[in-house]
């Protein structure tokens, strides 16, 4: 089985449509970028950031979000607290808890038009994020971290440091918290990645990713195809993914281990 269903759970994901319709997980992959689109366009999902800030240079200041206002931190209290755990809390100056707040600190830098953030958002300084980008509610974009354009993180999700994302897609949960790269990929709920796991999106020869399959050797389609790593997928330190690597819900790949392009089944352990 390829379809999205035997990766993850589609009925408890924030970004279900996107797999809408694909007979192959890696499909969503080749229609991320009109989702991302349609994401940025609709309403009650998250605030679309002003064009304004998006000039490509760092912040000169810490920014509020609530609601739909940004705000100044002047007079402001923030405990910067685990932003899935909601204990990222910032306060006005008569103590009032501003519920969902989201906070960029300063020295963070955004580029281009079209970055959409949720409740209880926290990027650090440093973080570079180029549009289009969605981010969901309760994740952390933490310092150094770089976000490349079409990438969509889902709720409670880290980006973390030195960490660069690019045409991917963490669903809730997912964290890359230290020195990792995604190009091309997708994480699936509660997927946690070791420190320097690297997904691999392109072969050494010209020509689309093939996936070695139960069925047989099969063209994704894709030009540039990195890892699907299923529902709860954890990566040791070091470990990398070579393109076209699709692994099942609940499996380990071992630390300083090599994912050959294919197909795994749920809960495998790659050595």
């Amino acid at each position: 089985m390829l379809d999205p269903a035997a990766f993850f759970d589609l009925n408890a994901t924030t970004h279900a449509d996107l797999f809408a319709g694909c007979q192959q997980v890696w499909q969503a992959l080749a229609g991320l970028k009109n989702h991302v689109q349609k994401q940025l366009a609709e309403e009650g999902n998250g605030l679309l950031l002003p064009a304004e800030l998006g000039r490509g240079v760092p912040l000169a200041a810490p920014l509020v979000i609530h609601g739909r206002q940004i705000l100044s931190c002047d007079g402001l209290t923030i405990e910067y607290g685990s932003t899935d755990k909601g204990e990222l809390v910032v306060q006005d100056a008569k103590g009032q808890r501003l519920d969902g707040a989201s906070v960029i600190m300063a020295g963070a830098i955004l580029l281009g038009n079209g970055i959409k953030i949720g409740r209880g958002v926290l990027i650090e300084s440093g973080a570079l994020i180029k549009a289009p980008t969605l981010i969901g509610d309760q994740t952390e974009i933490r310092q150094a971290a770089y976000l490349r354009g079409n990438c969509v993180l889902g709720r409670c999700c880290v980006a973390g440091h030195a960490t660069e994302v690019k045409h991917s897609v963490f669903l809730d949960g997912a964290k890359a918290g230290h020195f990792a790269y995604l190009g091309d990929s997708i994480l699936g709920r509660e997927v946690n990645l070791g420190a320097g796991t690297k997904c691999a999106n392109l072969r050494f020869v010209p020509g689309n990713v093939m996936v070695n399959t139960p069925e047989g050797r099969m063209d994704s389609g894709l030009r540039k195809f990195g890892a699907i790593l299923g529902d709860g997928v954890q990566t040791g330190c070091n470990s990398v993914t070579s393109p076209g690597t699709v692994i099942g819900p609940g499996s380990f790949l071992m630390p300083n281990a090599t994912a050959a392009s294919g197909v795994y089944p749920p809960k495998t352990r790659l050595r």
